[in-house]
This record gives C-alpha cells, structure tokens and sequence, in this order.
C-alpha cells in the first residue's frame, strides 16, 4: 500500500453528522411553533374579536367624552324673600274726616285712615301718636292691634284739642308717628299722609279753636 486514504465507515458505524459542525449554517427555517388554544380561537375568530375591542374603545371614548364635557351653570333657585322691616311692608292711607255725631264736643274731631301690609309676616300697631302737644289722639281700636297680609284694616283716629295756643295754625305736613312691630324689628316710623290730610286737620282746627288760636277749644 502506498499512501493512506480516507478511512471508510465500518459496518454498524457512521460518520458524524455534518449538521453538528457549527461552521455550516443551516440555512432550512424552524418549524412553526403550534398554536395555543387561546391563539387558535382567536385565529377563527379574529374577526368579532376585533369589532368587539373597537366598539369598547368607542364605548370608553364615548363615557370619558361625556364625563369631562363641559355643562352650563345651573340655574340658581330662587331665594325665599327676606322678612321686611315693618316700615317697609306697612301702608298708611288717609281716607278723610269722620262725620260728627250729634252731641260730640267742639274739640274733638276724627279722621279715617286705612293700613295694610303689602307683604311678609303679619304686623303689630303698638303705638299711633301725632306731633303736637296741643292734641291728643286715641285710635279705634285701641293699640296694640294687629295687620295682616289678608285683608286691610280702617282705623278712626280720634283728636282732641287741649290748647289751641299749642295747636298748628295751618298744618302744612302733618304725620303720625306710628309704632310697628313685626318678627324682625321694632320700628317708630312717621307717615305722612298727604294733603288732603293736612287741609281737614287745618279746617278742624280752625272750628274747634276759632280765630283766636290761644283761646281754648270751643264745646
């Protein structure tokens, strides 16, 4: 034998694989792994699954879209009005003078004034006086008495001149001072009551004194 040739695999042998030489790259591509369970109903299913995700998405748009939009004002209610003060609700109205009885003294004469409250809880009269210190005045009824809301109340206000040098030649203004109360204050208020008020206090004046004001009241 004159040289030395490549050894031949004996019977029951064979040659190592080429494929462990990590030389040679395998250039054949692995085979697909097999799908999961959940892999394959999503395979066959991919569709619904889809439209499903996109409509849970427009859903969630939709609730943060609608929670975060923004809303008007509400509209405030309307408050409960506030209890007035008494001078505030109350109206004193002059009505003019009450017809003289037969037999009633030359000085004393009566006038007719109505009061009402316009709103608010009801109002208590406690006092009704007038300014001059010739005059005394008395009221029917008598005070304290009581105006509500419901109906208005006439009241004669009855004067009598204790001397006529302390009594207005001609009552320009004239008022009464009145006295109310209700739940929210105590108030002593002058009302004036117009003209026509002042022009019958000065003619009843005039009869009950005369022309000479610094005499006493005639009757």
């Amino acid at each position: 034998m004159s040289g030395v040739g490549p050894v031949e695999p004996g019977e029951g042998t064979r040659a190592w694989d080429t494929a462990d030489d990590t030389s040679t790259p395998d250039t054949a591509s692995p085979p697909e792994p097999p799908r999961g369970r959940y892999a394959q109903v999503y395979a066959r299913h991919r569709r619904a699954v889809l439209a499903g995700a996109t409509a849970v998405v427009v859903l969630v748009g939709g609730g943060y879209l609608y929670a975060t939009r923004p809303t008007a004002a509400p509209t405030p209610r309307p408050t409960p009005r506030e209890t007035p003060y008494p001078s505030q609700a109350v109206v004193v109205a002059y009505l003019g003078p009450v017809a003289r009885s037969e037999g009633t003294p030359g000085g004393r004469f009566g006038f007719e004034v109505e009061l009402s409250v316009r709103y608010g809880p009801a109002i208590t009269v406690d006092r009704m006086t007038q300014p001059y210190a010739g005059l005394s005045l008395r009221t029917d009824p008598r005070t304290p008495f009581r105006i509500g809301t419901k109906e208005a109340r006439r009241i004669v206000v009855t004067m009598r001149v204790l001397e006529c040098g302390k009594a207005p030649e001609n009552a320009g203004l004239p008022f009464l001072d009145v006295t109310l109360r209700n739940t929210r204050a105590i108030e002593a208020h002058s009302f004036i009551l117009g003209e026509r008020y002042a022009r019958d206090l000065s003619d009843a004046l005039r009869v009950a004194c005369g022309n000479d004001s610094t005499s006493s009241p005639k009757g």
